[in-house]
């Protein structure tokens, strides 16, 4: 919470700072991140639904130079709890109306995760979901790979997304309410 002085308490620690005096930064960062892993599964879907590409091919754009990271488990598993790991630090630093936003982003990427370790344990294992022949989500039971994680990352992005928005946007409760400088300075 704000001083009459206009400085913010202190608040020890990397996770502290991260939802005090680092948390636009922190929101910067992860917002980065999200944005050029979401530009990942967009250039594959153009490939495959605008240029026609067969499955194999559509890699993305680092999956060109890089394929190995389209076939990775560990890979997109580390993404997820990244992500995970991302919206649990940054929580703190929201109040009221944009907080309520990051934990629906938050709740979504707990589904998300769990479905990435699920398909990692069975790569680990060779032990698939109901017997399939590659690792194989809950969901993906119904929706194909691609559009699925598509369809992930946009209702992960999205809340998220309102959450920035209104945390840079408080109303007048919610900025007496925060520990950070992220809003936008008042009219």
């Amino acid at each position: 919470m704000a001083t009459h002085s206009g400085a913010l308490p202190s608040r020890a620690g990397l996770i502290g700072s991260m939802n005090t005096d680092h948390h636009r930064l922190g929101l910067n960062v992860f917002l980065f991140i999200v944005l050029a892993h979401w530009a990942e599964h967009v250039a594959q879907a153009i490939q495959i639904y605008a240029l026609g590409w067969p499955l194999p091919e559509a890699r993305g754009v680092l999956g060109g130079p890089f394929p190995w990271l389209v076939t990775s488990e560990w890979m997109h598993y580390g993404y997820a709890l990244l992500m995970l790991i991302g919206l649990i630090l940054l929580r703190k630093g929201f109040t009221g109306r944009a907080r309520t936003w990051w934990y629906v982003s938050l709740g979504i990427q707990v589904w998300h995760h769990f479905e990435h370790l699920l398909l990692l344990g069975q790569k680990l294992t060779g032990l698939y979901l109901l017997g399939k022949p590659v690792p194989t989500s809950v969901l993906q039971l119904v929706v194909p790979r691609v559009e699925l994680h598509l369809f992930y990352n946009a209702v992960v992005f999205a809340p998220m997304v309102v959450a920035m928005w209104l945390h840079r946007r408080p109303n007048t409760a919610e900025r007496a309410a925060m520990s950070c400088r992220c809003a936008a300075a008042s009219a």
